[in-house]
């Protein structure tokens, strides 16, 4: 599995508990638009062949 994923699943999970646990301030949401945008990339990324150099 790819360092980007892991680390976007890690802040998900974060970001999940601290909001459903606690009271989270409105910057812990960050935690979330960063997961979500890092996954994405991530997964695109993985499906694009890689140009030999």
């Amino acid at each position: 599995m790819d360092t980007g994923i892991v680390a976007a699943i890690v802040m998900l999970v974060t970001w999940a508990v601290w909001t459903f646990g606690f009271d989270a301030p409105g910057i812990a949401h960050l935690l979330l638009t960063v997961g979500v945008a890092l996954l994405v990339w991530r997964v695109v990324d993985r499906g694009n062949p890689r140009e030999s150099r």
